[in-house]
């Protein structure tokens, strides 16, 4: 429904909530033991897909809470997605250096990517799901080969593993949705542009600052026309740039916490949500 945000807990469980009429809870799922790091809703919007620190991994159906899916890992999950044409298959990765490609319809991996890593950040699908990305934790003298990584998505290699050389680790990544770039939330407190075609390479004329990140996973988004790009801060502010000319259109001071995700509604332009360190939902108009 138009409505609706998602609104997934780290701990232990999901809620999704009526952010437009009435503010209240409209279901809560408790599937998993340990803290959930990771959630996300499939592209046809009626499934939740969770992986958490009890290493299992759920698909549940929103309106009936059954489970679709449900599987163990070998590692915590920290970061999960779908692949953008075939939506029963995800990547998840995590505390391991390894990621992993699951079939929900066989509850089997069918694919694992391998680096030199101790945790994957976040996952990113290029345009036609033939080529992903993945951030890591690497941010060492000698981790420009693992920062981020570019990677085919059939035969497991490696495209590209030159891609950031700055020393710093990229918590989040997005995809802009009309043009072929990507962008990643950086613990040098900017956002970096890349091309998100090989070589891949990064924009020195173009980074968007003025937020902060400060080891906080700061999720950041562009917004469905991508004009704008949105951020959450370490200080508590969420930050909306323009794509464009990378200055600040506007800042909003909501949380006393670090603000940690920041999202557009997929239908409403002018509709946003926020969530902090501290455990708080805000809509914005």
């Amino acid at each position: 429904a138009v409505a609706l945000f998602p609104v997934l807990c780290w701990v232990q469980g999901g809620k999704v909530w009526n952010a437009v009429d009435s503010g209240s809870c409209l279901q809560t799922y408790s599937l998993h033991s340990e803290a959930v790091r990771a959630a996300r809703w499939s592209p046809c919007g009626r499934r939740i897909l969770s992986g958490g620190f009890d290493f299992a991994l759920h698909l549940t159906d929103l309106e009936t809470g059954t489970q679709l899916f449900s599987s163990q890992s070998d590692f915590r999950i920290t970061a999960l997605r779908f692949h953008p044409r075939d939506h029963s298959v995800f990547v998840c990765g995590g505390f391991s250096s390894e990621m992993k490609a699951w079939d929900t319809r066989t509850s089997k991996v069918v694919r694992s990517y391998k680096a030199t890593i101790q945790q994957t950040l976040d996952i990113l699908f290029l345009r036609e799901g033939s080529e992903f990305l993945s951030s890591t934790d690497a941010s060492s003298r000698d981790s420009a080969d693992r920062t981020i990584i570019a990677w085919d998505f059939q035969s497991s290699a490696k495209i590209s593993n030159q891609i950031f050389h700055e020393r710093y680790t990229c918590p989040s990544l997005t995809l802009h949705p009309r043009e072929p770039v990507f962008l990643a939330q950086t613990n040098g407190n900017y956002l970096a542009l890349f091309s998100a075609v090989w070589p891949y390479r990064m924009s020195r004329r173009r980074r968007y600052e003025g937020h902060k990140v400060e080891g906080y996973s700061v999720g950041c988004e562009c917004s469905p026309d991508g004009d704008l790009l949105l951020t959450g801060s370490a200080d508590g502010r969420t930050l909306v740039y323009s794509f464009r000319t990378a200055s600040r259109a506007r800042t909003l001071h909501g949380h006393t916490q670090a603000c940690v995700g920041a999202t557009f509604h997929p239908v409403l332009p002018s509709m946003l949500a926020t969530c902090s360190w501290e455990g708080d939902v805000k809509i914005w108009h």
